[in-house]
C-alpha cells in the first residue's frame, strides 16, 4: 500500500488505534481486569478515542469510525447519541487515528477535534476544530489543516495538514497537540491557529492542564521504547518543557485527579509491523505519578486504552475495543 511506503518514524502514530481488537484477547483482558479494581462500565460501541468529562459530570466519547460522539453515564453505564453527522475516519486509513477524535467543552459548548480527512489524504474535508451546533449540526471554528500546510514543522513528517491527536480548553481558547508534527497549537475561538511550543521527533500525544500550566503526554518516537514515553510540563512563554515523569511506554494520555495528583495512561509494547501500529493486546496501564517523579500502576492488561478521565475517586478509561472501564481505589499505594 502507497502510504505504509511513505509513512516514517516521525509520521506519527496518531495512533493510530485502529486495528481490529481480536475477541479472544478482549475476552482475556476482562477476566483478568474483572479480577483487580477494575470493571466495564460500557461495551458494543465501536473505535473510541477520545473524552471528556462535560455538563452534567457526563463522560462524551468519540467514535472517529463512524462520525459521531457518545454521552455515557458514569455511574450507571447509560449510552445516548450526542452528536453524528462528524466527519469519520477515511475506511483506507485503517492504521491511523483520523476523524473525529476528541472532545472538550468551553461554557457549555461542545467542541469536537476533526483530523485526517482532508485532501492530502485523499479526503474531502477540513482538519479543524468543530462547534457543535445541534446533535446534527456543527460550524468549523478553526482550520487547523490550513495552518499546518502554510507553517510545516522542523520535524520531518508527511502529512502537510499534520495528525492532532488531543485537545484542551485554556484561556477562553483552546491547545491542540498535532503527534505527527511534533508540537502544542494555541487556537482562539476566532480561528487563530498559532504555535505554542514544537518538540523534536516525541509525538505528543494526551493533554491536561493545571492553572497556567500545560502537561503533555509524549509516546516517543518508533520503537516506543519505556524511557521515551513521558510527560512533560511547559507554560504559554516557555520555549522548553520540563521532564515531569518517564517510563510511561506509549504514553497517550495524562489528569488529573485530587489535590493535584496526576495520572498518566500507558499505550502498552509496541512490536508494530509498520509506523502507526497500536500497542500488543493487553498490555496497556494506568499509572499514578508520585511526588519524587517515579511511578505506580494502578491496573495493567488494559487493552490499547486512547484516553483517560478522572472523577473524584475513580478514573475512566476508553479504549479502541469500544469498551469504557471504571478503574477504583487509584490513590492508595
Amino acid at each position: 500500500m502507497f502510504l505504509f511506503r511513505k509513512l516514517t518514524i516521525h509520521v506519527l502514530l496518531a495512533l493510530i488505534l485502529f486495528a481490529g481488537v481480536s475477541p479472544v484477547a478482549a475476552s482475556t483482558a476482562k477476566s483478568s481486569l474483572e479480577k483487580s479494581n477494575a470493571t466495564l462500565l460500557v461495551t458494543g460501541l465501536e473505535e473510541l478515542q477520545g473524552s471528556i468529562v462535560g455538563p452534567g459530570g457526563d463522560l462524551f466519547v468519540t467514535a472517529p469510525l463512524t462520525g459521531s460522539i457518545w454521552r455515557i453515564n458514569p455511574k450507571t453505564g447509560a449510552v445516548t447519541l450526542f452528536a453524528s453527522g462528524l466527519p469519520a475516519r477515511i475506511p483506507d486509513l485503517f492504521f491511523i487515528g483520523s476523524g473525529v477524535v476528541d472532545i472538550t467543552f468551553l461554557g457549555g459548548t461542545a467542541y469536537a477535534l476533526v483530523t485526517g480527512v482532508a485532501p492530502d489524504l485523499e479526503g474531502d474535508d477540513i482538519v479543524g476544530i468543530y462547534r457543535i451546533d445541534s446533535p446534527d449540526s456543527f460550524t468549523i471554528i478553526a482550520d487547523l489543516g490550513a495552518f499546518s500546510e502554510a507553517n510545516p514543522p522542523e520535524t520531518d513528517f508527511f502529512v502537510p495538514t499534520g495528525f492532532q491527536y488531543a485537545i484542551e480548553t485554556f484561556r477562553g481558547g483552546f491547545v491542540v497537540t498535532d503527534g505527527h508534527h511534533n508540537r502544542v497549537l494555541r487556537v482562539t475561538l476566532d480561528g487563530e491557529v498559532t504555535e505554542l511550543i514544537a518538540f523534536g521527533n516525541v509525538v505528543p500525544t494526551g493533554l491536561a492542564i493545571w492553572d497556567n500550566s500545560i502537561y503533555v503526554a509524549q509516546a516517543g518516537p518508533i520503537p516506543h521504547e519505556t524511557e521515551d514515553g513521558k510527560v512533560v510540563m511547559f507554560r504559554p512563554k516557555s520555549t522548553t518543557a520540563t521532564e515531569v515523569a518517564a517510563g510511561v511506554r506509549m504514553a497517550i494520555d495524562v489528569e488529573f485527579g485530587r489535590e493535584r495528583t496526576l495520572f498518566a495512561l500507558s499505550q502498552g509494547f509496541w512490536d508494530g509491523p509498520f509506523e502507526g501500529a497500536p500497542a500488543q493486546p493487553n498490555t496497556g496501564a494506568l499509572m499514578r505519578v508520585r511526588k519524587n517523579g517515579t511511578l505506580k500502576t494502578i491496573v495493567d492488561e488494559l487493552d490499547r486504552p486512547t484516553s483517560l478521565e478522572i472523577i473524584k475517586n475513580t478514573a475512566y478509561v476508553v479504549t479502541i475495543g469500544g469498551e469504557v472501564w471504571k478503574i477504583n481505589n487509584i490513590y492508595g499505594d
